[in-house]
């Protein structure tokens, strides 16, 4: 690409940045113990609201909303909370009360999938090099993996030791955890698929689960609409902890979110992810399908939704794989959500994953089915000679709800390996090994509209890159005993008005991503190699040589090949992991010495 057009392209999305960071700044100045979606209720109409308490829910507690005549709906006892039904004119009265911290509506949450699409094989598997992690006899064994989605289907490809428990939140299906919509069956058969229907002489391709020996737990809170609450959302993840050691779950899957309105620390459902991540589950979450959304007018950017928001969980972005298993031809989806995040700014996504046209399972009942019947896979694709019939087990989706269950299956291959890894390893080693060669600027094309839109690979689009199983399984650069936070950075501006990176709050020697004095006025993304000394205050992110060969990942000053991730300034060949200072070759998480 031309120079002149690059920084044209850098040029708007440091003033896309700028205004984005601001107006976020100016909106959580203002935030109150009421949330702001509340706020222009009609005064006596029933809300549906989650109170957040400063004590342990109980009788206490209920009895502050049962006075003012609210009628509690569920209790939430993982986030010191409880759902109500309340008059809209009370709630002024109940947020001046002490013992409330916050309360907010219970929201609606949705699935995050796209709708009609062309099958083709995706090559997903090829793409994050999951064959490599099955050549080690790596399959998941033992791994519990907590679904919370729609539901999960009796489908020939998830053999019936696969879904270990199941359990409905929405009751709208007479008890029953089977998947009326379609997505969370799909989103199981991406992590667990065993391939039962395309296996043999007949068929020219397999599709598989990325890990196959996975336990399943069906945790259904979307109904036949792809439609839930916050609270069942929350109510699931309670009943994930609470099943933690029974089927020994690590790894939360969660392709599913609403739109952010405060900050992840008020949040419900953020806090109730976070509450899994402390208690040792990895819990992966869809960024979003907002991309295309310039309602704001910060082209897409600013669009990750809740609980993609939150620092603590892994949020993954979704990538086209253009059909060929070759990752140099891979470009962002124009509709995978974008960050910083509202009001915080948190640095999203982490990852990227393929996520659009994703082969999986179904069954032809389900509502996704009957509303996108062009989506079945015809026999052709996949069988030697087949013919241009709809296959009655395979469907295409695209959007991050399916890229999020390839991170969670690489997650749960990667603790059968490690069982001793914490979230915050499992997180750190995902994001330093992604695959970082990915163009650096693309055209996307709406298959349907025709309309194409202008994609950079940038921080806030593809995170740290894209999943790279086989490189994750063998990194060795994270200690098995290390500990620490792996809390994503956060974005700011500083005094000179550049964007930078900071660890949780504006501190001095933050790095530098869009501004400063650097070659042709913009900082290398994606890197490229430097000529020569790293002078003129330049800052390499992803990559790119700077001193005798070093690595620089979120910036940061090295020498004598010291590799970096989330800056600090190390040398003798110091490893450093979000942020810290080191010398002699030790390793540092979140600034912690080991």
């Amino acid at each position: 690409m031309k120079r002149k057009t690059r920084s044209a392209m850098w040029g708007r999305s440091v003033l896309t940045l700028c205004a984005l960071l601001l107006m976020a700044s100016f909106a959580f100045a203002g935030r109150t113990k009421i949330a702001p979606d509340l706020r222009g209720v009609t005064p006596g109409s029933q809300v549906n609201i989650i109170v957040q308490f400063d004590k342990p829910v109980g009788p206490a507690m209920h009895e502050k909303v049962f006075r003012r005549g609210g009628k509690l709906q569920r209790e939430l006892r993982l986030i010191r909370s409880g759902t109500y039904k309340l008059s809209a004119s009370e709630l002024s009265d109940l947020a001046s009360d002490p013992d409330v911290v916050y309360i907010s509506p219970d929201r609606a949450v949705h699935s995050l999938q796209t709708g009609s699409i062309v099958p083709a094989i995706d090559y997903h598997n090829e793409t994050i090099n999951s064959p490599a992690a099955w050549a080690l006899g790596l399959n998941g064994n033992g791994i519990g993996v907590a679904v919370i989605d729609s539901g999960i289907a009796s489908v020939p490809d998830l053999n019936s030791s696969s879904v270990v428990y199941s359990q409905d939140f929405v009751g709208d299906n007479g008890g029953s955890a089977a998947d009326l919509y379609g997505h969370g069956t799909h989103v199981s058969g991406i992590i667990a698929g065993n391939g039962a229907s395309s296996t043999g002489p007949g068929y020219s391709y397999t599709f598989q689960g990325i890990a196959q020996g996975v336990n399943l737990v069906n945790l259904r809170v979307l109904d036949s609409t792809g439609a839930g609450t916050d609270s069942e959302v929350i109510a699931a993840i309670q009943t994930a902890i609470q099943l933690q050691s029974t089927y020994n779950i690590r790894v939360i899957n969660l392709s599913l979110g609403r739109g952010v309105y405060e900050s992840y620390t008020q949040d419900p459902l953020c806090q109730a992810v976070e509450q899994a991540w402390q208690a040792g589950i990895v819990v992966v979450v869809s960024a979003g399908n907002e991309g295309r959304n310039d309602s704001a007018g910060t082209n897409g950017y600013g669009t990750i939704t809740a609980p993609g928001n939150d620092p603590y969980v892994i949020t993954v972005g979704a990538m086209n794989t253009m059909n060929t298993p070759d990752r140099t031809d891979d470009i962002p989806t124009s509709y995978s959500s974008k960050g910083p995040t509202l009001f915080d700014q948190v640095v999203k996504p982490d990852l990227v994953a393929p996520g659009n046209l994703i082969v999986s399972l179904y069954t032809a009942p389900e509502t996704l089915n009957q509303e996108n019947p062009g989506n079945e896979v015809p026999y052709s694709v996949y069988q030697t000679d087949g013919s241009g019939a709809p296959s009655p087990n395979y469907f295409v989706l695209s959007g991050t709800s399916m890229a999020a269950p390839m991170v969670s299956g690489t997650a749960a291959l990667m603790l059968q390996q490690n069982p001793n890894f914490t979230p915050d390893q499992v997180k750190a080693i995902l994001m330093l090994t992604a695959f970082k060669g990915l163009q650096q600027y693309s055209i996307a094309v709406d298959p349907v509209s025709g309309q194409t839109f202008d994609e950079e690979a940038d921080i806030f689009t593809v995170g740290t890159g894209l999943l790279d199983a086989q490189a994750a399984l063998a990194n060795a650069v994270v200690p098995s005993g290390a500990f620490g936070s792996a809390m994503s950075p956060f974005a700011t501006i500083d005094s000179s008005g550049n964007v930078v990176l900071v660890d949780g709050t504006p501190v001095s020697g933050a790095t530098v991503i869009w501004g400063g004095s650097t070659p042709w006025a913009d900082t290398v993304i994606w890197g490229g190699s430097l000529s020569g000394s790293d002078d003129a205050g330049q800052t390499v992110i992803w990559g790119g040589s700077t001193l005798e060969s070093d690595t620089v990942i979120w910036g940061g000053s090295t020498e004598q090949g010291a590799t970096v991730i989330w800056g600090g300034s190390t040398n003798q060949g110091a490893t450093v992991i979000w942020g810290g200072s080191t010398t002699a070759a030790e390793a540092v998480i979140h600034g912690d010495k080991h």
